[in-house]
């Protein structure tokens, strides 16, 4: 019966670590707390442990950036050269591109609202589009930094049974 509960937990976290890593790229699903989940799916079977130790780190890193994800493109603005206004537009824009289309919103929101911010500023339109290619980049390394998250996680999934 144990063994049976063990595959379980472990298929399941097996589950959440791939959607996990899946939802580092599509917005709709929260990346790294899912993979997260399936660490402590995998860690509650008999047949693998973590220590205590790297649960609360590897919590800690996700709470870190899922926080990093929502001010990178915010702190991408600000290094290319954007104003309070882009900030502002850039946080206005992550939350409407959310509302009115969750898939890619979070991609094209952050840029469009800085953008538009600056122009609201009377910023000249090529230093607009700057912040807003800043908001861009902030949104891609904030991705790149849950993939590399995600991607640990499974790692050190596959280690412990190796």
């Amino acid at each position: 019966m144990d063994m049976t509960i063990d595959i379980v937990l472990i298929v399941l976290g097996a589950i959440c670590l791939l959607v996990g890593l899946i939802g580092c790229i599509v917005p709709m699903l929260p990346g790294p707390p899912v993979s997260y989940v399936g660490l402590l799916l995998i860690h509650f079977s008999n047949r693998a442990q973590f220590s205590i130790t790297e649960l609360v780190w590897s919590a800690v890193a996700v709470v870190v950036v899922v926080l990093l994800d929502y001010f990178t493109p915010i702190i991408g603005t600000k290094k290319f050269g954007g104003t309070k206004y882009g900030n502002w537009g850039c946080i206005i824009g992550t939350f409407v591109g959310l509302f009115f289309t969750p898939a890619g919103g979070i991609i094209w929101g952050p840029f469009v609202g800085a953008v538009v911010g600056e122009l609201l500023a009377n910023r000249p339109f090529p230093e607009a589009l700057k912040a807003g290619f800043g908001a861009f980049l902030g949104f891609l390394f904030g991705t790149l930094l849950k993939l590399l998250v995600s991607g640990y996680f499974i790692f050190r999934a596959i280690a412990i049974f190796f």
